[in-house]
């Protein structure tokens, strides 16, 4: 096997639930390391002392499985593998290739005495039939592109390379490991990204998904890549679009349409969705929510790297890193202004500012008008790529990004 570059917080997740009964499903868009995740964990149980014949490892998509096309016959197949003493793990790469798979699995969860591991690359995984089958005898760990601290340890850099350098490569080509091999060939890189790019749009969305229309989907996709954490409805998008006439003359787009397209976008991994949060009235408002791109690489693809639009692509970085540390993440409304981030855990609550500067007085009131509104004691943090003396304002924490990204401060 070859040497496997280590992702530590999900294998550690992945060994927390070693022998719990409920089938582990590892989420995420395509070539952001679910694979090598399975091999690293292949790797962890091979090294703990278990034997190769109770350690089924099989990757789906290879040809040499091509007669396993239905649940059957994958059941058949690795049934008649499994050791009839003591436990055997099960690690299934790429899932979806089998249909109705998930009958095989719960099978194998009744009949055998195995530990089951299965990856898929989109929603369509956790689909209802499903979800049903396998109604809470499941854990789903959700990946995502590299971390900026993993970034920096998948890449080897030239000693002269300060840390804000490394970290404008981080914002332009993004974080999906498959990258590595072109060690910042600009040229390479963007061909990398339209080959998973197409991949994801192409088979797992248009395939999965009767009538869509492609060029409606490019279309949105462009929007929303434009216009990350910017405020928007399915019908002011719907209107854009109408307006924009690019697409069949007199074709008004219904926000109900547009609405559909973004669901695919998000079963696929491609986009998540915020919703905001009155944190007066302490309620989720049903609507105007923002979009943040699972990879940055994938945007600067589409629309090149504009560096004027960095407090969004900021942004961006931050709520990713929110989702990675395990928050649930909404905009906040206080009153008429906005907060970019509540983050929510069971013990532990966060708002968050994200800016490029602090350094003009109007910036200054601009971001802590809205963190003053909040009368509770939660944390109040401002981001910002400002390496300032300055470290708090009436309490609330200003720290420098990068510093926050790495777990170098106390937030």
């Amino acid at each position: 096997m070859a040497e496997l570059i280590n992702r530590p917080e999900y294998l550690k997740q992945l060994i927390q639930n070693r022998d719990v009964d409920l089938v582990k499903i590892v989420t995420g868009i395509r070539r952001c390391g679910k694979s090598t995740l399975l091999d690293l964990f292949h790797q962890y149980l091979s090294d703990e002392g278990v034997a190769d014949d109770h350690i089924i490892h099989m990757n789906l998509e290879s040809l040499r499985y091509r007669d396993l096309s239905d649940y059957l016959s994958f059941y058949d197949y690795v049934s008649g593998r499994i050791p009839k003493e003591g436990k055997t793990y099960l690690i299934f790469d790429e899932l979806q290739a089998i249909e109705h798979w998930e009958k095989a699995v719960e099978s194998f969860r009744l009949d055998f005495d195995v530990d089951i591991y299965i990856t898929g690359s989109n929603a369509y995984l956790l689909s209802t039939e499903f979800s049903t089958l396998l109604s809470g005898r499941y854990v789903e760990i959700r990946m995502l592109p590299l971390s900026f601290k993993e970034f920096l340890s998948f890449y080897e850099f030239a000693s002269a390379v300060t840390m804000e350098e490394k970290f404008q490569r981080y914002l332009q080509f993004g974080g999906l490991p498959i990258l590595r091999e072109y060690q910042f060939n600009e040229e390479g890189i963007s061909q990398a990204l339209e080959g998973i790019y197409s991949t994801v749009v192409l088979r797992d969305i248009l395939q999965r998904n009767d009538g869509a229309d492609q060029n409606m989907l490019q279309k949105i996709m462009l929007f929303l890549c434009s216009n990350i954490g910017s405020i928007t409805s399915p019908n002011s998008i719907g209107h854009v679009l109408s307006n924009e006439g690019e697409l069949q003359k007199g074709k008004n787009v219904a926000g109900k349409t547009v609405d559909k397209y973004i669901a695919m976008l998000q079963k696929a991994f491609v986009f998540y969705t915020v919703g905001r949060y009155d944190v007066k009235g302490k309620q989720l408002l049903k609507t105007l929510g923002k979009h943040y791109i699972v990879d940055l690489g994938f945007r600067n693809m589409l629309l090149g790297y504009r560096d004027a639009d960095r407090g969004h692509i900021l942004e961006n970085i931050v709520f990713l890193e929110l989702i990675r540390r395990d928050y649930r993440v909404y905009i906040g409304k206080v009153r008429e202004t906005e907060v970019d981030f509540v983050a929510e855990k069971p013990s532990d609550k966060l708002y968050i500012q994200v800016t490029e500067s602090m350094q003009t007085p109007e910036t200054r009131e601009r971001e802590l008008k809205s963190l003053r509104m909040i009368s509770d004691n939660y944390e109040k943090i401002i981001l910002s790529m400002d390496r300032s003396y300055i470290r708090s304002y009436d309490g609330i924490k200003s720290i420098y990004l990068i510093d926050w990204l790495l777990g170098n401060s106390s937030a």
